[in-house]
């Protein structure tokens, strides 16, 4: 983990930053507060029984339930770097991170969200497998092939948020240390950077372009070839089985590249705070809040088995 630099502030070292995210819902921020938190625990126990029900019911170890759970896994994790700090702050009135802290906070945010665009990019290769190549599918898509993918996203987001992550905090940091967010992204602390190399924020937006383009490229390139299969299924039915298996992945990756881009993908002048916080509580809040629901809610195969872990487990404790 890279340690941050600590430059001076009219000659007393900078130790902290200070969020004003919510500073102008003074009034509302209790308000804010419990829906929030109810969001929240919604998020973690929805997720959790998902990851649950995927390892207790052997109906779901297939390579598709195995990336949701990872991808569950990865949604637990996500709002956990952001949304307890941000719910104690709502409460505090002095609502700070210290350095080291904001930057453990931007280097984990990063690595699981770059992590997670590359493992939507995996997902989409699933099923190109398994609508093009239905005969080859458990070949093609066994146990090791799957843990590669998921090793390779979580290898290309590490190197990703560690290089932005390093690049950041090793700025000069001599204005101000109030931080225009309710968390320590990208473009709200390079606005606190004294000086802003080009040669920096150029490698910035490349990289977070990279990030979202390259994967956004697979996941098109898997449905060109989805597409054309589709389209060759002789009976209607056929077809719309097998859309439906493709539909919610589809729906999460333009919510997910949607937000993403807009945030990452545009330059540092066009920076708006109440934009931006507006866009974050989106993704940091609603979109893990929804991924649960449309993968797997409201997927048949995943609430029988669901089910049937809940019927075992009473008939257990009946016991």
């Amino acid at each position: 983990m890279i340690q941050p630099s600590m430059e001076c502030v009219n000659k007393t070292v900078v130790r902290e930053f200070v969020f004003l995210g919510f500073s102008s819902l003074a009034e509302l921020q209790l308000l804010l507060f419990a829906v929030f938190l109810s969001l929240y625990l919604f998020t973690l126990s929805t997720n959790a029984v998902i990851v649950a029900t995927i390892v207790l019911d052997r109906a779901l170890h297939t390579p598709m339930y195995f990336f949701l759970s990872v991808l569950s896994c990865s949604e637990i994790c996500y709002t956990f770097v952001i949304v307890p700090k941000m719910l104690v702050d709502l409460l505090a009135r002095k609502k700070s991170i210290s350095f080291l802290g904001c930057a453990i906070q931007m280097f984990t945010f990063l690595f699981l969200g770059c992590s997670h665009s590359f493992l939507l990019a995996a997902m989409g290769y699933d099923r190109y497998v398994a609508i093009c190549h239905p005969l080859r599918y458990t070949v093609l898509m066994g146990h090791r092939a799957c843990v590669g993918l998921v090793a390779a996203a979580c290898v290309c987001g590490f190197a990703v948020a560690q290089i932005i992550t390093s690049l950041v905090f090793h700025l000069p940091f001599r204005s101000s240390n109030q931080l225009h967010h309710f968390f320590c992204d990208i473009s709200p602390v390079l606005q606190l950077a004294s000086h802003r190399p080009h040669s920096t924020q150029i490698t910035i937006v490349l990289l977070c372009a990279l990030v979202l383009v390259i994967p956004l490229l697979l996941i098109l390139v898997s449905y060109i070839h989805i597409i054309s299969a589709i389209l060759q299924f002789p009976s209607t039915l056929g077809r719309y089985k097998a859309f439906s298996t493709c539909a919610s992945h589809l729906i999460v990756v333009v919510v997910h590249y949607g937000c993403a881009s807009f945030i990452y993908l545009r330059p540092t002048s066009s920076y708006s705070s109440s934009q931006d916080a507006l866009i974050s509580v989106s993704y940091t809040i609603l979109t893990p809040l929804f991924n649960p629901v449309i993968y797997s809610l409201r997927n048949k195969e995943f609430k029988s088995a669901l089910h049937r872990v809940i019927g075992r487990t009473v008939t257990l404790r009946q016991c």
